[in-house]
């Protein structure tokens, strides 16, 4: 059974070789790696072409396209290619070699369309970054990591039922495209795969498994600035840009009476929290930029 690995790369030279070992230690059998690069300006590229691996299939793009509608091409190109399922997957990322075959494991022993890793930190790499996702309907149906920045003592080891999966690392059924659709591409970057995967949710026909016993570790923020390199507790502004104005979107695609309230609720939410959190930089330029940001949802 084929499947189809689809990574996006843009300006992820600095990753790329942890990344690069960990494919090639793949005990699966019968898999092709889609690169989708979206305009690297660094070396990305130079690696990516130089790099002797033959079931690669590398896309490049003229511009960069954002995360959503770079995995929609590999996913359209692995499909094309007859792979009955496709494993999206950050390259900031490390993982050990039945990665593949685990998640396929998985699979077939529950039935589920969808399978998702435990991930760790890299740093600290006995830190855990996700342990299972659902959505929480008190905080303008956010997903959330269970288990995220707590020690790993082996305390999520079910592999149970989830709602929400990060597109750091899933398998996916090619059947969940077919009912669900493609990523919406209007999301540059972040809440592509909140959107994925609550639209899955209310759809009610795949289910989503965790699976407890993989190693694999993520890179936070390596190759989004998602926080100051500088002070690493706090949020940069390409983050606190595209995530507050695609939570305006997701919710105002659910054209609901509480989709409507918890976008009122979400402004106030954010406004205070830049006044209490210490993940926001007190500064007026950052304040500015999460209200133009939140309303910059209203357009897309």
């Amino acid at each position: 059974m084929k499947i189809g690995v689809v990574t996006v790369t843009f300006n992820s030279s600095s990753v790329l070789d942890d990344f690069f070992t960990s494919i090639e230690q793949q005990d699966y059998p019968d898999f092709n790696l889609y690169i989708i690069d979206n305009k690297s300006v660094d070396d990305t590229l130079l690696k990516l072409e130089n790099w002797n691996f033959k079931s690669k299939v590398l896309l490049k793009n003229n511009n960069n396209l954002g995360v959503a509608a770079g995995n929609n091409q590999g996913i359209k190109l692995a499909i094309k290619d007859n792979c009955k399922f496709v494993l999206l997957i950050n390259n900031d990322t490390v993982f050990e070699e039945k990665l593949i075959s685990k998640l396929v494991e998985t699979s077939n022993i529950y039935g589920s369309s969808i399978v998702v890793p435990k991930m760790n930190y890299f740093s600290p790499p006995n830190m855990i970054w996700y342990a299972g996702g659902f959505y929480n309907k008190k905080k303008a149906f956010l997903n959330f990591h269970r288990g995220q920045g707590e020690i790993d003592n082996n305390q999520y080891n079910v592999d149970d039922k989830v709602e929400y999966a990060p597109t750091c690392c899933t398998l996916i059924h090619k059947s969940v495209f077919e009912d669900i659709g493609l990523m919406d591409e209007k999301y540059f970057v972040y809440f592509d795969d909140t959107d994925f995967f609550y639209r899955i949710l209310k759809n009610g026909k795949h289910e989503v498994r965790y699976r407890h016993d993989i190693y694999f570790l993520h890179k936070i923020g390596s190759l989004t600035n998602s926080r100051n390199k500088d002070k690493n507790v706090r949020y940069g502004e390409f983050f606190i840009s595209q995530n507050s104005k695609n939570h305006v979107y997701f919710l105002r695609k659910q054209k609901t009476l509480v989709a409507y309230i918890n976008l009122i609720y979400l402004w106030f939410y954010l406004t205070i929290r830049f006044f209490i959190s210490q993940r926001f930089e007190k500064k007026w330029s950052v304040f500015y930029l999460i209200q133009t940001s939140y309303f910059q949802g209203f357009k897309i």
